[in-house]
């Protein structure tokens, strides 16, 4: 027993065949390399790079008996997700593969946080070892000081990623306050592209890079003067659109279906002229930031930390955020005092001056009948309320569709107001028409609205038990307008804060 314990234990047994040196050659190394991008980047001069690293490390103790090397692939990727990395593993598991190691030029070429470890481990247990520039040899995962510099070189391929980031935006935000210029992407409705000079970093212009600007399209430029000139003048986006479509006049996507392969381009509809009239890059300056890509990513910088089934997604940003460049970056179609003057003309919850197209009860006035939230409409000079129950004015009423529901404002305030003060144990004089938006809003309560009835939607959780009228109250989560009755009972509908579905056009 005491000879057996002396004696050196017996190397781990591994899958395939044991590494061995051929005799004259050495190790036989599959080299394995990546760039991000053939569009950017020179694949051919990133291989070569990439390779000659490998071939100093492994000077003297084998040589490159096969390449595996991905083009257009992050390095967040997953290894099963790139097709030269994914047939290098599949390579590695097969017991007659013709290498013996694997190396690598650079560890961020191969690598990100968290990756390495299990790529590492797993090739292991294949009988392969892995090289590396940065080891200048073999990686050793029981080693303490190997361990800690691949945490290191993931840490650090992570903050390249994060500061590539930083410094690409904080870039473009300073060149279009600055400079106001354009940073890409589709131009607006109304304009198309030109030149506008050469490239201000002199190396860029020697190479013949050239600055573009947003010009006047001579053709859809009129169009939208015509439509900032309509919403003036009062008519609704959906009334344009549908005076679009009559028209004929062709939308964006038929317009200029190259820069919009993934739009129908049959109509115009409400949705796309709104978008139009909220765009301030009409008004001659560049605006940029005014959406932001939310890469839904748990620990930042690492892809491989979203959720299965989770894609980045876009989302707007607070105005404040926007870069808004000085006037003047491009030829203006509409003045700045048309701009703003048509921004006012919408559905203010608020009113803070006077214009009479204002609503105080936007967003509180839910359908009784289909659960939407009532669009404000303006009619015979006053504030009003409507559902279409989904349908859109931008298009021709279907036939046997819901009858459309209008609730006029005053009406509203004025029965709300008498039921809010019967629910708080008050008077009606004490509670004004003016205050009653903002009690409503301040206690998440709705106004449910149908073509014979009016309720507030306090929800069951704020019913009083001792009131004996409240008992209903409790039962139903509604207050019901005194003398008036539903034909058929229907579910409590939720006030706007409890997931209503979204307003449609």
């Amino acid at each position: 027993m005491a000879a057996w314990l002396q004696r050196p234990p017996a190397p781990p047994r591994t899958r395939g065949h044991q590494q061995a040196r051929c005799a004259g050659h050495g190790l036989r190394f599959a080299f394995y390399g990546r760039t991000s991008t053939g569009r950017f980047q020179d694949p051919a001069s990133s291989r070569e790079w990439q390779r000659q690293n490998a071939t100093r490390v492994i000077s003297g103790r084998g040589g490159i008996v096969a390449e595996y090397f991905d083009v257009g692939y992050s390095r967040a990727l997953a290894w099963h997700h790139r097709p030269q990395a994914a047939a290098l593993l599949d390579a590695a598991a097969d017991p007659d593969r013709g290498f013996d190691a694997v190396v690598i030029g650079e560890f961020e070429r191969a690598f990100t946080t968290g990756q390495a470890r299990s790529i590492l481990a797993q090739l292991q247990a294949y009988g392969i070892s892995t090289w590396l520039a940065e080891f200048n040899g073999p990686v050793d995962l029981t080693d303490a000081t190997h361990q800690a510099l691949l945490l290191l070189l993931g840490h650090q391929a992570e903050r390249e990623i994060l500061r590539a980031r930083r410094r690409t935006t904080a870039a473009m935000c300073a060149q279009v306050r600055t400079q106001g210029r354009h940073l890409g992407g589709r131009p607006p409705y109304g304009y198309r592209m030109a030149d506008a000079g050469p490239h201000p970093n002199p190396q860029h212009a020697r190479w013949g890079r050239r600055l573009l600007r947003l010009d006047p399209d001579p053709e859809t430029a009129p169009h939208v003067q015509w439509m900032f000139q309509q919403r003036l003048a009062a008519l609704s986006t959906a009334g344009i659109a549908r005076s679009l479509n009559a028209l004929g006049m062709p939308p964006p996507s038929a317009h200029d279906p190259a820069r919009n392969p993934h739009r129908s381009g049959t109509a115009w509809t409400l949705r796309t002229v709104a978008a139009i009239l909220a765009n301030p890059r009409y008004t001659g300056r560049q605006v940029w930031n005014r959406q932001h890509t939310d890469h839904r990513e748990l620990r930042p910088g690492e892809k491989n930390s979203r959720p299965p089934g989770v894609k980045p997604s876009r989302a707007w940003n607070p105005r404040e955020q926007w870069e808004v460049s000085p006037p003047g970056a491009h030829q203006a179609l509409v003045s700045e005092a048309t701009f703003v003057a048509a921004q006012h003309i919408t559905a203010l919850a608020v009113p803070d001056d006077a214009n009479p197209q204002r609503y105080q009860l936007t967003g509180l006035v839910i359908c009784g009948l289909c659960g939407r939230r009532a669009e404000g409409h303006w009619a015979h000079g006053r504030a009003r309320y409507r559902c279409r129950h989904g349908y859109t004015s931008a298009s021709d009423a279907q036939p046997h569709r819901m009858k459309t529901l209008y609730v006029r404002e005053d009406q509203a305030l004025a029965e709300a107001g008498g039921q809010l003060a019967h629910h708080l144990g008050t008077t009606r004089d004490a509670i004004p028409v003016s205050g009653v938006a903002g009690q409503l809003r301040g206690r998440g309560i709705a106004i449910v609205c149908t073509s014979i009835s009016i309720n507030l939607d306090t929800g069951p959780a704020q019913a009083g038990q001792d009131d004996p009228d409240a008992q209903d109250v409790a039962d139903t989560g509604q207050l019901s307008l005194p003398g008036i009755s539903i034909p058929q009972a229907r579910p409590a509908i939720k006030n706007p804060q409890r997931d209503h579905p979204p307003k449609r056009e």
